[in-house]
């Protein structure tokens, strides 16, 4: 996994919420005026904010790859669940080249744990090891196939040991482009009767465009083909890279939100510079007024929150809610997941990896920090959750 965290490192439970507000936009985006913002952040917060956003409830559910808690992560499988469960935004996209650059979805450009890679033969000669932001990794790569290629493999469940229920859909769905999910967006919006939302990634963009094959151009090409470039477009773009989301902000209007790892981690686009900086660096005032001159929100892990004692159990939250809200900055941390090893462990009920533990209890305590939404693998539990918190 390296230094740039993919949404899977300190993957607990939240609850969080300062109460009964009703919309994303009385917090953050687009709020500038309100939030008594000046200078380069209440400058971005005009450019990317405003429009549709507000609108959006808090907290705001967002599928993290769909709804990948029941079917194989970065499927249309999944993506169409997180919608018929009601998901206000469907994380479509952790967004990666192919060899011909196009732009698919896949948790990592390293695919022989999310798809069939390895049973076909044909591609055996392609397994090789790299060094993925400063990491030895050894399997098969997005950039060493055509788009054609990889249509070739199907999907798999990521981690069957957590959630052997979910191999029951090996093989169902191929890879998606980016592109195909910006026409299914239009899609599920005409069907439904409802603008969908969705919200990418781009993946390692340093290593990448190390090898020519730069991600943001590519996303923002894609987003003006379909006009959805725009401030008000339902498309959010994350990035574990602070240079990625400057880059984007140069580029397109979509509202821009910078993930970041545990407090001791370095970006990797920072490592790659030598900007000695750490996320704790960036978590401090001084740093989160920083972000705002270019991005309208952070995606923290949770434990940046609240964080854990020695034994995994949930201690006291720390300021960052207030000082990110204070700025203007929307805080969408990851990520809430419903099996017991992903729980703080005061939430945890036995010891089975794929059991459920009382997530409900830990959505709870994330909401009642003030968090303006949460990245989920289960839609459902999370809404349950929001309702019972908001209805109080």
């Amino acid at each position: 996994m390296g230094t740039q965290d993919t949404h899977e490192s300190n993957e607990q439970s939240g609850t969080g919420g300062t109460g009964r507000r009703a919309l994303l936009g009385a917090a953050v985006l687009g709020a500038g005026g309100v939030l008594g913002l000046s200078g380069t952040a209440a400058a971005a917060a005009a450019r990317h904010g405003g429009g549709g956003l507000k609108s959006l409830p808090v907290p705001t559910v967002i599928g993290h790859r769909g709804a990948s808690g029941y079917r194989p992560e970065h499927t249309f499988g999944s993506y169409q669940l997180a919608l018929d469960l009601g998901a206000d935004i469907v994380e479509a996209g952790d967004l990666v080249p192919t060899r011909d650059g196009h732009l698919v979805c896949r948790h990592e450009p390293e695919i022989g744990g999310t798809t069939d890679v390895a049973a076909h033969p044909e591609f055996a000669g392609r397994r090789t090891t790299k060094v993925l932001d400063g990491v030895p990794t050894t399997g098969w790569f997005t950039e060493d196939f055509t788009l054609a290629e990889l249509k070739r493999l199907r999907a798999v469940e990521r981690i069957p040991a957590n959630r052997p229920h979910n191999t029951l859909y090996d093989g169902r769905w191929g890879i998606p482009t980016f592109e195909e999910v910006l026409k299914w967006q239009d899609e599920q919006t005409r069907r439904r009767g409802r603008q969908v939302w969705i919200y990418p990634e781009t993946k390692h963009p340093t290593y990448f465009r190390k090898q020519g094959l730069g991600l943001e151009e590519r996303v923002a090409k894609l987003l003006h083909k379909y006009g959805k470039d725009r401030k008000n477009s339902p498309v959010v773009l994350q990035s574990f890279e602070p240079t990625s989301i400057q880059r984007l902000n140069k580029l397109v209007d979509n509202p821009l939100v910078v993930l970041l790892s545990t407090a001791g981690s370095r970006p990797w686009d920072f490592v790659e510079t030598g900007d000695p900086r750490t996320v704790a660096d960036l978590i401090t005032r001084a740093g989160l007024r920083e972000l705002a001159g270019y991005a309208q929100g952070i995606g923290p892990t949770l434990d940046l929150v609240i964080p854990k004692d020695a034994d995994g159990k949930l201690t006291r939250p720390t300021t960052l809610v207030k000082d990110a809200h204070a700025v203007g900055l929307v805080l969408h941390p990851y990520t809430m997941r419903n099996e017991n090893p992903f729980l703080p462990a005061d939430f945890r009920k036995g010891s089975d990896a794929d059991a459920y533990g009382d997530s409900f209890g830990a959505f709870r305590t994330y909401f009642a920090t003030g968090i303006d939404g949460v990245f989920t693998d289960n839609p459902d539990t999370a809404l349950l959750a929001r309702a019972d918190f908001v209805n109080g």
